[in-house]
């Protein structure tokens, strides 16, 4: 069994939803659950010569933050996003899983999971929706265990595009959403569930509520007896269908949904969705520049029901600070323009611990592990992060307040270290090399660093580029509007 000990830093704990920061603290990891908080600790004897112990003088020590909405298999379209709305993404990005092969997937989900650890995101919900094949759910697994990532896997069922037409030529799509192969893979990875040594779970993403209600219905129950107890989906008020009624109505709405987005919701669909347990979470980059309307991470009637995502890494960073941040002060200052409109001196009424807990112990909730992850806590999964507090931008604002140090002056250089499951996966400032496994339960068959990671990425961005070239954006939008509507 391994251990590691870090050492007298300033450790942001929980009590129920209040931050507890504690100066001068030791955190304990034993295997890869948090043995002991306080001062003065040491190994535990018989870990005394296979254990670490890690100095966190000048350093904050955090929980690991949790992502509940994101895409990690589109690496390779980095920066193709810049100037999209969402209809634009749909197209360039979504619906470009066409042109990826499994190989293509693998290195594009291990790249993302990467970007998010070396973030200080320990745990990701992950909508994963590029499903042509069983292989390419397969090694996209392959890819999340590998990478050492805490992960749900969510299993996708996607409209398929046969040929994407050219000139006069239509394009030709597959019109069973959910063929027997999809159904057979859906049986196998549940069986072999979960993955990556424990942390990788599978759970179910869908957003094609078109199709009836019985159909609907049937995939949950079948979900269910095979264990699975993640159940996520888009929406968003006028672009989509209400999934929010319409789960209420099919009798599936509970704690075990996870929305993404749900700007412009009804009051009457909050009531719903906050009655019946569910989460939500709220994306502010993508939700903002692509016209999805003002993001509801803030919004009072929701607060407890809240989480916060990435996304899509290919059009944004995967640094969840810059989301909570850009969240928190977009909803300040609605609050603030509401204020002068009514002749009143604008307040600062969204604190900083409430948006610390979005990113961590509400996500833990969102995705019903918050006994598990989410706080620095004795007895849960060792999911830390470490601050340099002594940085360019930390430097004194960790001794005034942790909180703001984190959460306003802390940039992804800032994270040094961070261990997932009781492993350390990023260390000095640089992720750690990584073990590919085989297969999705196989051992270790080669070891990359992040040059090497790198190098193949950008191979296979070359090749999925080549395929895409002349493809006609409009066959796209065609496709798009044949099966989404």
């Amino acid at each position: 069994m391994s251990a590691i000990l870090l050492q007298a830093g300033t450790v942001l704990a929980h009590e129920g939803d209040r931050v507890k920061v504690l100066r001068n603290h030791d955190v304990l990891v034993v295997g890869n659950k948090i043995e002991a908080i306080s001062q003065g600790l040491a190994l535990p004897d018989a870990l005394q010569r296979t254990g670490r112990i890690i100095d966190c003088r000048g350093k904050i020590i955090s929980p690991g933050f949790i992502d509940t909405h994101h895409h990690l298999w589109q690496s390779q379209m980095r920066g193709r996003f810049g100037n999209h709305t969402f209809m634009e993404y749909m197209v360039a990005g979504n619906i470009q899983s066409f042109n990826y092969t499994p190989e293509d997937i693998f290195w594009g989900q291990l790249a993302g999971c990467r970007e998010s650890i070396h973030a200080g995101v320990t745990t990701v919900v992950d909508h994963a929706h590029m499903t042509y094949s069983p292989e390419h759910a397969t090694e996209a697994i392959r890819a999340t265990a590998s990478s050492g990532l805490r992960s749900f896997f969510c299993y996708t069922p996607i409209w398929r595009i046969k040929s994407w037409g050219s000139g006069d030529v239509p394009v030709e799509y597959e019109g069973d959403l959910l063929p027997d192969w999809w159904f057979a893979t859906l049986e196998s990875l549940a069986a072999a569930a979960p993955f990556g040594d424990g942390r990788v779970y599978l759970g179910l993403a869908f957003d094609d509520f078109k199709v009836p209600k019985e159909v609907v219905q049937g995939l949950w129950a079948k979900c269910r007896d095979l264990g699975v107890d993640l159940f996520t989906m888009h929406y968003v008020a006028g672009h989509m269908k209400n999934s929010v009624a319409l789960l209420k109505e099919y009798a599936l709405l509970d704690k075990t949904i996870l929305f993404s987005h749900i700007n412009g919701i009804a009051d009457e669909d909050i009531n719903t969705l906050i009655s019946h347990g569910a989460h939500f979470s709220s994306t502010p980059e993508t939700e903002l520049q692509m016209g999805l309307g003002d993001p509801v991470a803030f919004n009072p009637a929701l607060k407890p029901h809240a989480s916060v995502g990435i996304d899509c890494h290919a059009n944004n960073s995967a640094d969840i600070l810059s989301q909570l941040r850009l969240g928190m002060q977009h909803a300040r200052g609605l609050e603030n323009t509401e204020a002068r409109r009514e002749g009143k001196y604008p307040s600062v009424s969204i604190k900083l611990e409430q948006v610390f807990n979005l990113g961590t112990i509400q996500g833990a909730r969102a995705v019903n592990m918050g006994e598990r992850i989410g706080s620095i806590e004795v007895g849960k999964l060792a999911d830390l992060v470490v601050f340099d507090a002594s940085s360019p931008h930390l430097v004194c604002a960790a001794e005034e307040d942790p909180l703001a140090a984190v959460l306003l002056h802390a940039s992804v250089g800032d994270v040094e270290i961070v261990v997932v499951d009781g492993v350390v996966r990023k260390e000095g400032g640089k992720l750690v090399d990584v073990g590919v496994l085989e297969g999705i339960k196989g051992g270790v068959a080669d070891v990359l660093d992040q040059g090497s990671i790198s190098r193949k990425l950008l191979d296979s961005r070359e090749r999925i580029v080549e395929r895409g070239r002349g493809q006609d954006p409009g066959r796209g939008m065609e496709f798009l509007f044949k099966t989404f509507g």
